[in-house]
């Protein structure tokens, strides 16, 4: 039977996935009822939150939610389960390319402390080795593996380093002296190539090329020296060496090639749904579950096939909608751009609940969002993508990307939230504000989303609606 798009409770989940069942429902593997995540899996943030009533969703949320369960189903069935950190999109584009592998980044159970409404004493843990509040939330990272209560301990760790964000790096680097050995590959920061100095001290060989020749072009409009792309692509040689050492398999060109094909499958199909609801006159998919959407692409929540039917569910759910003019919210609710994943998913729902939708994201992963290139040797493409994170080039290239995606998805204001101890955002994301505030002409709020916003939400709230309220009162002038 049909129903009007909305957002629902869990109860009222409940309830609808009941009479679904009685007509019929047809489901995935990782199928069931939302409510048994609470009962069994201890999710408590999950009676806290609203979600969209489509089945598309409901697959979408059961299929996040069981990774644990396809995590330890893989190391019953005998394949190689590799833990990939930090670098949110590249390496296990590689992994799952060889037959015999799983891959999937324990940096997410930095939302493990919100889903849990802090019940699993991860952040506790962290506390006990030193590593406290004054670093970002990715320290539940470390109780996830001394408790190993949330995911089987992996066959191998592959963690970037270099540019990246210095609160990860040292508790990595904790995490290996506790006994859990890290391969270690390095990403330099990411430049724009010199100018070329020619004068009489010059080396002959050099005075002849060009600039052109020296400077390559990345995903998403960066660039980066052709020495750096030759040496990222080393560094990805050597972890493409100890993939095939751990699983016995060979990483062959063909197999990237394919891997890559099948990786860009799954990120034009995100891209389809992200273009469709953050241009649509109607918001057709709410805030919460395009946040999640987007996290499958990282690692595709260790199953690449399940991952683009989850996908493909959704982009028909909202095609047919945005078809028939249907939405999930008023039709006036102001076009908010968000800048860093939030802590607390509960935020997604504040969002809305203040008078916003999401029209366009930057989620600290967008390299993991664009195609890969596949007419160029492999390796080279994968290097290119690794130097495209937004995180390991400069805060300006990153602001300039944000603003043309807000003028491309036509939002009216930003949020840019902070992570409380992040190193990566003690001040990026003021010199991002700065920089949109210089170029652009919409309000603008920067938040902190601490990973439960209880304590918090009077004063978010506040300053939310009035940068809504502001966005909708310069539509009147």
């Amino acid at each position: 039977m049909s129903v009007a798009p909305a957002k629902i409770t869990l109860k009222q989940w409940e309830e609808r996935y009941a009479l679904l069942q009685s007509e019929g429902l047809v489901e995935s593997s990782f199928g069931g009822s939302l409510t048994r995540h609470v009962e069994q899996g201890g999710n408590l943030r999950l009676t806290c939150m609203e979600y969209d009533n489509s089945v598309a969703a409901l697959e979408l949320w059961n299929f996040l939610l069981t990774e644990e369960d396809r995590l330890h189903e893989a190391r019953d069935q005998g394949r190689i389960i590799v833990g990939t950190m930090k670098d949110l999109g590249t390496v296990p584009v590689m992994a799952y390319s060889l037959p015999n592998v799983t891959a999937f980044y324990p940096d997410g159970a930095w939302w493990l402390p919100c889903a849990m409404q802090l019940s699993a004493g991860l952040l506790a843990v962290a506390d006990s080795l030193g590593i406290d509040e004054s670093f970002c939330p990715v320290r539940a990272m470390l109780g996830a593996f001394l408790t190993e209560a949330h995911f089987p301990i992996p066959d191998l760790l592959i963690c970037s380093v270099g540019a990246i964000c210095d609160d990860f790096s040292a508790i990595a680097q904790c995490l290996n002296g506790l006994g859990y050995p890290i391969f270690w590959w390095e990403i330099p920061h990411r430049r724009q190539s010199d100018p070329l100095k020619h004068g009489e001290f010059a080396d002959a060989a050099l005075s002849s090329r060009t600039e052109a020749d020296q400077t390559v072009g990345l995903p998403g409009g960066f660039i980066a020296p052709r020495e750096q792309v030759d040496f990222v692509k080393r560094q990805l040689e050597r972890v493409a060496e100890v993939l095939e050492t751990v699983s016995g398999e060979q990483l062959t060109e063909e197999r990237i090639r394919e891997g890559i094909r099948e990786a860009n499958r799954i990120r034009s199909l995100l891209g389809r749904l992200r273009e469709a609801v953050f241009t649509s006159p109607v918001c057709p998919m709410p805030a919460l579950e395009m946040l999640i959407a987007e996290m499958l692409v990282i690692h595709f929540c260790s199953d690449r096939r399940a991952t683009r039917a989850v996908l493909q569910g959704l982009v028909d759910e909202v095609e047919h909608r945005i078809s028939n003019g249907a939405g999930v919210l008023p039709n006036d609710a102001a076009r908010i751009f968000w800048v860093n994943p939030t802590a607390d998913w509960r935020m997604m729902n504040l969002l809305e609940q203040c008078g916003g939708r999401l029209c366009g994201s930057e989620f600290l992963f967008c390299h993991a969002l664009d195609l890969i290139a596949e007419e160029m040797d492999p390796m080279e493409a994968l290097a290119r993508s690794a130097l495209a994170d937004p995180m390991v080039g400069s805060a300006a290239d990153r602001a300039e990307r944000i603003r043309r995606d807000i003028v491309r998805f036509g939002a009216e204001g930003v949020v840019i939230s902070r992570i409380p101890g992040a190193s990566h955002c003690a001040t990026e994301g003021h010199l991002i504000k700065e920089y949109l505030f210089r170029t652009m002409d919409l309000p603008i709020v920067e938040l902190e989303s601490p990973p439960i916003i209880d304590a918090m939400q009077a004063t978010l709230r506040t300053r939310l609606e009035a940068l809504i309220e502001t966005a909708k009162e310069r539509r009147r002038s």
